[in-house]
């Protein structure tokens, strides 16, 4: 099966709003064996619609539009869809299942009584998509060969109208599967010659994904390429992060679980992304402490007990405060390990000897403690993502070893 996804509305193209809802399906359909053609963002002009329509229908098995079905005036993928049909609207009955929902919420229901003669408005030549999460019905047809399923494009709305619609894409199968490796330290370039026979074999599809100071290999194919190939990838290099692990911070609670180790965190220029990242992973408690966010130099001292010395002689982005900060962290949660961060973010506060981007780590265990620094590039919300792979990638570093691991 082949399938084009489409998502509708000028805010995407302005960027005022992130498209997420391609990509979720995307993944599913690949990852199921079916190719994905193309994935398109258009306005919210009916033309625009209708051309999607026009140079897709008799292409593709699944057409998928996402967006435009609301109840305000920049909402036309229906009458795009109706016009495109060259059909009426009419007020599907579906709508009042939606209306039984909130029958015990008088106020919610007379919006939605509002909206009626919108969001219930159906192409005589389609059929209506029941909605189980939001207010808009969906709606489908086929023709000349190509399913067309058309969908709100709230994201919660959009997984739960899709997993209903497409059942056969979200049900489990050992036809295809995929293997996510992820490789520390290395450019892409060295990690593929490394690998030949994986990155050669017509009956995988391998992806390359650098996010520095990682890479992510994912292979997919038949369960048993895909094994073969993750086994021998794995063989060929020494930093790569456990089997099952598909981010740094699920491979640092694997490792925090395996050593029975307590694990925290303080950040400063991070403002607490490291431990977002952790708590992100369910059952994270059971390793993770917590993390001192304590962005000033009050807070550093009062919280984690730095020196004043140290940061009147040092500064707060140094070898000396981080590595206080991390012993810091260690003493205020009883923790076995910790990582600390201290650093320039930008885009303002940068000098000659410390420009925008400098950040030190401080890893720590109750035996012995260490700091190393990068200069890292990019805009301030990029440093600070840098900044928490890296800081994730030495815990874990430093958690496998059982020792502060060597600079990086």
């Amino acid at each position: 099966m082949n399938a084009v996804l489409a998502a509708i509305g000028d805010e995407l193209l302005s960027g005022v709003r992130q498209e997420k809802n391609a990509c979720f399906m995307a993944w599913h359909l690949h990852n199921k064996g079916a190719e994905v053609k193309a994935i398109e963002v258009l306005s919210d002009e009916e033309s625009e619609i209708t051309d999607l329509l026009s140079r897709w229908i008799g292409r593709t098995d699944l057409l998928i539009l996402s967006g435009g079905l609301g109840p305000t005036h920049d909402d036309r993928t229906r009458y795009a869809i109706a016009k495109y049909l060259g059909c009426e609207l009419y007020s599907d009955p579906l709508y009042d299942k939606i209306l039984a929902r909130v029958k015990d919420n008088p106020e919610r229901l007379a919006r939605l009584e509002k909206s009626r003669s919108t969001q219930s408005m159906i192409p005589v030549k389609a059929q209506p998509v029941y909605n189980p999460t939001g207010s808009a019905l969906g709606i489908k047809f086929t023709l000349q060969g190509t399913k067309v399923i058309a969908l709100p494009g709230v994201p919660m709305e959009y997984e739960a109208m899709t997993r209903q619609e497409l059942p056969e894409i979200f049900a489990p199968d050992d036809k295809h599967v995929w293997a996510s490796v992820i490789i520390l330290g290395l450019p892409e370039m060295t990690i593929a010659e490394r690998i030949p026979e994986v990155i050669g074999n017509t009956d995988l599809h391998v992806s390359i994904l650098p996010a520095f100071p990682q890479v992510e290999l994912i292979i997919r194919g038949k369960p048993e390429d895909v094994d073969k190939a993750e086994n021998l990838t794995r063989s060929r290099f020494n930093d790569v992060l456990p089997k099952g692990c598909k981010s740094l911070a699920e491979a640092v609670l694997y490792e925090a679980k395996i050593n029975h180790a307590k694990i925290s965190c303080s950040e400063s220029c991070t403002g607490g992304l490291v431990g977002a990242a952790l708590t992100d992973i369910a059952g994270s408690s059971e390793s993770f402490m917590g993390s001192a966010v304590t962005y000033s130099n009050e807070a550093k001292q009062k919280i984690l007990g730095v020196d004043e010395k140290i940061l009147a002689d040092f500064g707060a982005v140094s070898e000396q405060c981080a590595i206080a900060m991390a012993q810091g962290s260690l003493r205020i949660y009883d923790s076995d390990y910790a990582v600390s961060i201290t650093g320039i973010a930008g885009p303002d506060g940068g000098t000659e000897s410390k420009p925008v981007g400098t950040v030190w780590f401080g890893v720590a265990s109750r035996e012995k403690a260490r700091a190393f620094v990068k200069v890292l590039p990019g805009s301030r919300a990029e440093i600070r993502t840098r900044a928490v792979r890296f800081a994730l990638a030495e815990l874990w570093r430093t958690l496998h070893n059982k020792i502060p691991a060597p600079e990086l």
